[in-house]
């Protein structure tokens, strides 16, 4: 059946034909909230209180549309994703429910009436601290864009009460605080107690017996602690479905020892709380100590014992035996954080509901599916087994049992006697101490592993899986990743997605590949102005943010070339800055060189534990310092760190962004979406053939992209021919003369302030090739500066790319993940 025969058929909610969406409606409630919500009026309500009045306005349309979605699934016993991540990256939610409602205009026009601005109500909120990098952005899309496509779905993951952390720089270092971003509380999440779930932890297992001499195993004497969800909903865009996630908040099972508090034990009276309370408490705890490492398998085990248990609640609500659970359940492990899930659901199965191992683990192995995010195999989830067996004995034991079924029954039979490929496979790595891989057990519990990226799905079947591809070819495929366009353009961008309204009409943000009909309209020399000037107003916009974050005057007639993403060496944020000071020297050597203004835009940040890439972030700021205060250039370069980078000001950033900086090692970006939501807002990509750009390249076209560098294939040639970054270091004067200028004190005034990054470029081996891809990015650099010189020229190609990314919805990426991987189908809900 085609996906997209499924009509709208629902009746129509009742209580949404009781709020009209007028002005005068809107005005309304927002006076009611005041007064009734927050006990205040229109004179003496706080800029705080007018952003909850205005989200409580929205939230209770969105409330309507939940309950009514929910009743529509539960009659009809509809099958359901559940997606398992550890992170949701959602930024502000205010606007973007507006716009999904469709009363963004009248809500800005009600607001203006009661003397407020709405641009000024949105800033109020802080980003939601649920997430920290592609995963969780990616995440957010998804659960937006099953919404919109009417897919039954549910979100689970963990109620954070801090963010990742909050940046700020103090002389030029990256300084972490934490990120309390739910001070103020948070208008749009539902507490839900009487669903809380008590789970077990620690303890040992026993073999009892029954009165008949059955055996089975008892995990037993553990510690206890509850999940508390809070629902968040999620309202699709133009339709009447609302899904939502639960998130989880951990509490103890038991608050308070009043005896020992009575005692004199004031604080062994409340440690048990304390404890519980830890396990929602931040979001990726620093692992770098023993009980690090332990507070993250707890929060990972956590969460899905939570949600597995709120699932099968809900299966039994409706459903008599297990056998039927694949068919009303697809649960997607979004990378391999809660692979933890397919050892508690055979646990539940087994132990719980005592089911026989193998109709346990076909059940299992039909209902989980597993993305893959990467390709580092120090990124793939691992756990020692010392620790594994302290927290989870009972799914040590499950572990091991999978394992050696696995080895015996599927590896032993197709290459007997290979005990090489057997311990290739294993889910256990040996060594001291043994170590789980995760990634191994995702897989094999899984029906369907998939990467996220053409490329990446490749190398994952070549190098990472080869061996699992080998056995099970028809469990591997690949879903490209994509953006929700209403975020990603419709919200971000209001300039550009009114003058696509005007050009081809505004159903694009559901039909994404509607852009290409931009085409016709590029060859028209006064449509171009028209993009052109809108590109303008969003990178006056940014200067404006520029000057009040950083101190810095910048040019928007400049070209604004972007970097911003996650601080890591792989992304080679130091490729970029070697680039910064090439032309910096050049211009102090002759300061007439015709070079186009360029003002460099970074935002990232780095793991409070990765000492390197801190260190990248200090050598950014110390140059722009340098740059940004010398007249002997003539305003010719700037560089701007925008501190503690989120969603919210990726949507200030994007829109202004004249160039794309994609510049990964080729083979070591899974996909990259921040290319696509660029590419979208019409920036030109300059990249490697990395991740998803090999698939921007094919669309937009090569004379549409600055591709530089190493493919794939030469990156592996080179490191098996002996790759030795000193013999470029040494062949190449301007490349050593830039590393030797940026590693002495000159920048920091301080002696070995980069002594790291020079030894990674260096001693270290260049491991992700920095050195060998510098003369071609220097290159292709050139070649955009000459682009760019011709305005003409650079906004055709600009809107070419805006034109032809279509592909790079997350609406086709979730239709791909229903129809061929979880045999999912839209129910839809009218609103």
């Amino acid at each position: 059946m085609s996906f997209d025969s499924y009509t709208s058929s629902a009746p129509a909610s009742p209580a949404s034909r009781d709020f009209d969406g007028s002005v005068e409606a809107v005005k309304q409630a927002i006076r009611d909230h005041l007064v009734h919500t927050l006990a205040v009026d229109v004179d003496t309500a706080s800029p705080n209180d007018w952003w909850i009045a205005t989200c409580m306005t929205v939230r209770d349309r969105i409330l309507e549309r939940s309950s009514h979605t929910r009743h529509v699934h539960r009659s009809q016993n509809v099958k359901r994703v559940y997606y398992f991540s550890l992170e949701y990256l959602m930024g502000r939610l205010l606007e973007n429910n507006l716009v999904s409602i469709g009363i963004l205009e009248n809500t800005r026009q009600a607001l203006s009436e009661l003397g407020k601005s709405l641009d000024d109500v949105i800033a109020q909120a802080p980003d939601m601290g649920l997430g920290n990098g592609g995963l969780g952005r990616l995440a957010a899309c998804f659960i937006d864009s099953l919404a919109t496509l009417d897919l039954p779905a549910i979100g689970y993951g963990i109620n954070y009460e801090f963010g990742l952390f909050r940046q700020s720089f103090i002389d030029g270092k990256q300084v972490e605080s934490p990120d309390d971003w739910r001070r103020w509380g948070n208008p749009w999440e539902i507490c839900r107690p009487d669903r809380a779930v008590e789970i077990q932890l620690y303890g040992r297992v026993e073999h009892q017996f029954d009165d008949l001499g059955e055996g089975r195993m008892v995990w037993t004497d553990t510690r206890t602690m509850l999940g508390v969800p809070w629902d968040l909903p999620v309202a699709g865009y133009g339709c009447g479905t609302v899904n939502f996630l639960r998130l989880w908040e951990s509490r103890a099972s038991k608050d308070f020892d009043l005896h020992t508090f009575n005692e004199g034990g004031y604080v062994e009276a409340v440690r048990e709380k304390a404890l519980s309370e830890t396990v929602s408490k931040v979001l990726y705890p620093n692992d770098e100590t023993e009980m690090g490492k332990e507070l993250r398998l707890v929060q990972q085990y956590f969460f899905v014992a939570c949600s597995l248990r709120d699932i099968l609640t809900r299966y039994r609500w409706s459903n008599d035996t297990w056998d039927h659970l694949p068919e009303k359940a697809a649960i997607q492990l979004n990378d391999t954080h809660p692979a933890v899930a397919v050892a508690e659901l055979m646990r539940l199965l087994v132990d719980e509901e005592m089911l026989p191992w193998n109709q346990a683990w076909q059940i299992c192995q039909r209902t989980f599916a597993y993305t893959n995010h990467t390709l580092l195999p120090e990124a793939l989830e691992r756990w020692s087994v010392p620790l594994f067996e302290k927290v989870l004995p009972r799914h040590l034991q499950i572990i091991f049992e999978i394992n050696r079924r696995f080895l015996v029954n599927e590896v032993e039979t197709k290459w007997p006697g290979d005990d090489a490929r057997k311990s290739q496979l294993s889910l256990i790595e040996e060594g001291y101490p043994k170590m789980i891989r995760m990634a191994h057990l995702a897989v094999v519990g899984s029906h369907t592993t998939n990467g996220v990226a053409a490329l990446h799905t490749e190398l994952l079947k070549r190098h990472l899986f080869h061996g699992f591809n080998e056995l099970f070819p028809a469990r591997f495929q690949n879903k490209t990743n994509g953006i929700t366009p209403r975020r990603w353009l419709k919200v971000c961008n209001p300039g550009l997605s009114n003058l696509i309204d005007r050009s081809i009409g505004s159903d694009w943000p559901r039909h994404l590949d509607r852009l290409r009909d931009l085409e016709g309209y590029i060859d028209d020399p006064n449509w171009r102005a028209e993009f052109r000037a809108v590109k303008r107003s969003n990178k006056e916009r940014l200067s404006n943010l520029i000057a009040k974050h950083c101190g810095v005057a910048v040019d928007p007639d400049a070209l604004f070339d972007v970097q911003i993403k996650r601080l890591h060496e792989y992304k080679r944020q130091h490729l970029n800055l070697l680039h910064i000071l090439t032309l910096y020297r050049r211009l102090l050597h002759n300061p007439d060189l015709e070079i186009v203004p360029r003002v460099f835009i970074f935002a990232a940040k780095a793991a409070p534990g990765y000492r390197l890439a801190k260190e990248i972030i200090h050598a950014i700021n110390a140059v722009a310092a340098r740059i940004n205060r010398d007249d002997r250039i003539g305003g010719k370069l700037k560089v701007a760190f925008l501190p503690n980078y989120g969603v919210s000001l990726a949507e200030k950033i994007i829109p202004a962004a004249d160039i794309s900086e994609q510049i990964s090692t080729a083979g070591k970006e899974a996909s990259g979406t921040g290319n696509m939501k660029l590419a979208l807002n019409g920036a030109i990509t300059i990249g490697t053939m990395d991740g998803a750009n090999v698939e921007i390249h094919e669309e937009v076209g090569d004379e549409n992209i600055f591709i530089f560098g190493l493919t794939v294939e030469q990156v592996e040639a080179l490191w098996s021919g002996g790759y030795s970054s000193m013999d470029y270091y040494w062949r190449h004067q301007e490349l050593r003369e830039v590393i030797d200028w940026l590693t002495s004190d000159h920048f920091s005034g301080e002696r070995g302030a980069f002594e790291h990054l020079r030894r990674s470029l260096l001693e270290g081996g260049d491991p992700f090739l920095v050195l060998a891809d510098y003369d071609s990015y220097v290159a292709r650099q050139a070649d955009a500066d000459a682009a760019y010189r011709d305005p003409d020229r650079w906004s055709r190609m600009a809107a070419l790319n805006t034109a032809r990314v279509g592909k790079f919805s997350s609406d086709r990426t979730i239709r791909e993940y229903a129809e061929q991987i979880w045999n999912l189908w839209p129910v839809p809900i009218q609103g």
